[in-house]
């Protein structure tokens, strides 16, 4: 075989050829590859072959790869000569299907970003406007590390953001790079060069690095940056100019989106739903937007000529998507005043999770901070879908939020959540991850929050307050499924209203005697049981009318029902315990409020907490349970209700005697078991929630 064609070719022809393939443009027809043999046959076969080891880089930013080796085929004729081919650092194989564009999964830090060109080709201008929407990552109060560079310690310095506007910072990575080349740059026509673009810049000590990377006017900065330029101002282009429209068209689709942008700012204001049922013409109600619309239109002419039927067909902005951009395009607004509110300085987490309609679990985090003028504000950042509650997960949504706005963890200064495990837990919790970062960021449960675990956990620990529940429960179900029942009950108290002021028991007024109702209390808002044992205990007398008169009137299981509750409910331990949770709750539901206002400091909260422990150990005393069992007989003996003797045997009523063997008297079950336990579970309960460890 002859070898002539090699045997005559220099190293430097090879060289220069090689150098030829790697400026080929992506049309070139590719070069079949072959794995590389351990053994050969024959070393004439070995002379033949022109081997190239290419080192390509990597395919994202701040990654790196192994080096792919590929072999160029000998080539079928003697007379032809083969052509090494280096595929560019950005292209797709053919049998790689582009990335599809998920605009809100994308990520703000440029470390974790992958590059444009492996998107689809339609789809890489809507990355790159969702990217400018959300602007270069540069988190000017984040704490940047220190590196050793030859024995001195340097880090990135903030006041280059200002310096060079086009640098941005990876947390992630802690390295520096260019949004405008990571946007723009031509990687065909400016191959190589990509230290901010892929790998990132961390030589903090080689400041001049950065203004050789901007170049003169003819470098792949400068072209990237006016490239930028183009895109963010379409209308300053040759293309953009030509296909304008008229000033006029131009001035009507101003107002027509005027219109249509206040009309979803005054449904986004008060809460209402933006869709109807049946959104055609001939509809009688569209749904909020539209009616809004149409009666802006039909009462002022200026916005009647521009919306609806006077609006181009493919340009009236009604559609649902159009409103979705709207609300969102409000929403990135409301939160970039908060961001400019919170000025770059320190604020707190407070976060929790929560279920959707569709039962997904998601994420709601709001920042609180001092204001300009002092003031403690709360606002809601945003929401964000976790696939589950781990700390972990939690922690990098959390992230994920606050870097897309430029703030990081070391500016929190504070904590707030739950009391689960995943959240305030010392090892693994959420807490623990954070103040890793951030010393500072101390964690405070919310006082109104645990102040509610104290009130569920001694109303599940307690027999007996579980068993006025659930009669209270029996209660309203009785009452509150039926509007003729509830219209007997209204007719009832108007009727012990009539006595009370024949005996003058009650004053008037204006304000006075009002119609109370019996409202569902709610397992979350523990101020709603105080409210509804107060009516119970106002409208006691009319509750009993309307239980002995259904009994009476009604047949089957409702009369049955009603006859059962009503001896329950005429009976010393219900009204008992009544009074004993009237009082309990008295005292927390005045702590619970005072919790809750804006103005709160937790000084002022302990010193709260301290005087409701006292007045509760007050109430715990004999002269507290005389005054009380006082009360509790005078009312009584008021309604008619046969008071127990205290030194007499005990028998339950509306429940079984299990567990009360040996015949306990009636001193020992109400004031040891009922009176001073619950007592001592609320005293114990706020103890451990008030502690100084979580205080």
């Amino acid at each position: 075989m002859k070898k002539s064609g090699i045997a005559s070719s220099s190293i430097f022809a090879m060289w220069e050829k090689a150098s030829k393939a790697r400026k080929m443009d992506e049309v070139s027809t590719p070069n079949q590859t072959v794995a590389a043999s351990s053994t050969c046959t024959s070393p004439v076969h070995i002379e033949s072959n022109l081997q190239l080891v290419l080192w390509q880089e990597p395919e994202s930013r701040g990654e790196t790869s192994t080096p792919h080796v590929q072999h160029e085929q000998e080539p079928e004729s003697r007379g032809e000569t083969s052509t090494p081919h280096v595929q560019d650092d950005e292209s797709i194989d053919e049998d790689d299907e582009p990335m599809q564009a998920d605009l809100e999964a994308l990520e703000h830090d440029p470390g974790m970003q992958i590059p444009i060109s492996v998107y689809a080709v339609n789809d890489q201008d809507r990355v790159r406007r969702r990217y400018i929407e959300m602007g270069s990552c540069q988190p000017k109060n984040h704490k940047f590390k220190f590196t050793n560079k030859s024995g001195k310690e340097c880090r990135f310095c903030r006041v280059w953001f200002k310096e060079f506007p086009w640098i941005e910072y990876s947390v992630e990575k802690d390295r520096a790079f260019c949004f405008v080349c990571y946007l723009f740059k031509d990687k065909t026509r400016c191959p190589g060069g990509d230290a901010f673009v892929k790998k990132g810049f961390n030589n903090w000590n080689m400041k001049s690095r950065l203004k050789k990377h901007e170049g003169e006017v003819c470098s792949a900065h400068a072209e990237a940056q006016e490239k930028y330029d183009r895109f963010t101002t379409p209308q300053t282009s040759i293309r953009e100019s030509i296909s304008s429209n008229t000033s006029q068209y131009k001035a009507l689709y101003k107002q027509r989106l005027t219109w249509t942008l206040k009309c979803v700012r005054f449904l986004l204001r008060q809460g209402l739903a933006f869709r109807g049922h049946d959104e055609s013409e001939d509809s009688l109600n569209a749904g909020n937007f539209l009616e809004l619309l149409n009666w802006l239109a039909g009462n002022f002419e200026e916005v009647d000529r521009v919306v609806l039927k006077n609006a181009p067909r493919n340009c009236k902005m009604t559609h649902h998507d159009i409103q979705q951009e709207v609300i969102k395009c409000c929403a990135q607004e409301t939160t970039k005043l908060v961001i400019q509110e919170l000025d770059g300085g320190h604020f707190a987490i407070l976060a929790d999770e929560s279920s959707d309609v569709y039962q997904n679990e998601q994420l709601a985090v709001c920042l609180r901070y001092v204001d300009k003028k002092g003031r403690a504000v709360v606002r809601f950042l945003g929401l964000a879908h976790v696939e589950d509650t781990t700390s972990l997960t939690i922690k990098a949504a959390i992230q994920k939020m606050l870097m897309d706005y430029n703030l990081t963890f070391a500016m929190v200064r504070g904590q707030g959540y739950d009391g689960a495990s995943n959240m305030r837990g010392n090892v693994n919790g959420l807490k623990k991850l954070i103040m890793d970062e951030s010393p500072s960021a101390y964690y405070v449960h919310c006082f109104a929050h645990q102040l509610q675990l104290t009130l569920v956990a001694v109303a599940k620990e307690s027999g007996d307050c579980t068993w006025f529940f659930q009669q209270l429960a029996h209660l309203l179900n009785a009452l509150g499924m039926s509007c003729k029942k509830m219209r007997m009950l209204r007719i009832a108290q108007a009727e012990e209203l009539i006595d009370a002021l024949e005996l003058e028991e009650v004053e008037t007024g204006s304000g006075l005697n009002q119609e109370l109702g019996l409202g569902r209390p709610c397992d979350t808002r523990w101020g709603s049981h105080f409210k509804t044992v107060n009516h119970l205990i106002s409208m006691y007398g009319a509750l009993r009318r309307v239980l002995c008169k259904i009994g009476d009137e009604y047949h089957g299981v409702e009369a049955q029902a009603a006859l059962s509750i009503e001896t329950v409910f005429r009976s010393f331990e219900f009204v008992f315990m009544a009074h004993l949770m009237q009082e309990i709750f008295g005292y927390t539901d005045e702590l619970c409020r005072a919790l809750q206002k804006q103005d709160e400091d937790i000084v002022h909260a302990i010193e709260l907490v301290r005087d409701t422990k006292y007045y509760l150990e007050a109430l715990r005393t004999d002269a507290g349970w005389d005054d009380f069992l006082t009360k509790v007989t005078s009312f009584c003996t008021k309604h008619k209700i046969k008071v127990v003797d205290m030194e007499g045997p005990y028998f339950p009523v509306g429940r079984p005697r299990r567990g009360l063997c040996n015949g306990p008297i009636n001193y020992h079950r109400f004031k040891v078991d009922m009176f001073v336990g619950v007592i001592d579970r609320q005293i114990s309960e706020l103890n451990g929630r008030f502690d100084e460890v979580n205080t």
